[in-house]
């Protein structure tokens, strides 16, 4: 992870706090996991107040989400596919939390269509976490995923190989 993409982030999200109004502190650090490589952009939860955290993090994860949105979309806007960082915003430990959930999620999917030979729909997933699925999946031999509808009822499926459409994505 470079150092300058590292400070770059935590600048902009310390910004984008204190014109909310909120006083906390935002560290950086490189996380290597199944989705690659990522920094992360922590929210020290301890000057905010429970309100405030649940307010960042919103309903199903979606303010924290949008936050990391708006961090990816800035801070790499006009970089090459080479320069480009991705950003992980956590606070309260609810990336991390989620992510487990979603490795449990998709090893239950795998289990479920490998059983039955049906597909399974997975709803309710955000589309960075349909990215992170789609990862998880193709880790399972014999299976394929591929997302069906359009925002905000986008869904991933998950399928034995050779079910998916022509056209995944």
């Amino acid at each position: 992870m470079a150092t300058d993409a590292a400070t770059a982030g935590v600048n902009w999200l310390t910004t984008l706090l204190t014109m909310q109004g909120l006083t906390s502190t935002v560290t950086a650090h490189p996380v290597e996991d199944e989705s690659g490589e990522s920094c992360w952009l922590t929210i020290a939860e301890a000057p905010l107040s429970p309100e405030q955290v649940q307010a960042l993090i919103g309903d199903g994860g979606a303010v924290l989400d949008s936050i990391q949105y708006l961090a990816n979309t800035t801070l790499n806007l006009g970089k090459s596919q080479e320069e480009q960082q991705a950003f992980t915003i956590e606070l309260a430990g609810y990336r991390a939390k989620r992510l487990e959930e979603l490795k449990s999620m998709a090893a239950d999917a795998a289990e479920r269509v490998l059983a039955s030979g049906e597909e399974f729909e997975m709803q309710g997933l955000s589309s960075a976490e349909r990215r992170q699925m789609h990862h998880f999946m193709s880790a399972h031999e014999g299976l394929a995923t591929f997302s069906r509808g359009r925002e905000p009822d986008r869904r991933l499926v998950v399928c034995l190989a050779g079910q998916a459409p022509e056209t995944e994505g």
